[in-house]
């Protein structure tokens, strides 16, 4: 299941585990074949065009976005897609 995707003239997009730390970027979409880890995503705020910023990569990823500091896997942060 994908959100909508925000339309960009080309696809530089990548996962937001892919971000360093301090890095920020724009989500344009999220994918994930677990509908409620989807859901929660998105409830949480992660969602095309919410801003984030990386804050750690290791031992979890942790990242900012807007105005929530979030937790998550890897796993997680590999169905999030941005554009720096």
């Amino acid at each position: 299941m994908c959100s909508m995707r925000l339309a960009f003239s080309s696809d530089a997009t990548r996962t937001l585990s892919s971000l360093v730390a301090g890095e920020s970027s724009v989500v344009v979409s999220v994918c994930s074949k677990d509908r409620s880890r989807f859901h929660r995503l998105v409830a949480l705020g992660v969602s095309p065009g919410a801003s984030v910023t990386m804050l750690q990569t290791f031992p979890g990823v942790v990242f900012l976005c807007d105005q929530t500091e979030l937790a998550v896997e890897r796993a997680v942060a590999d169905a999030v897609r941005v554009r720096p």
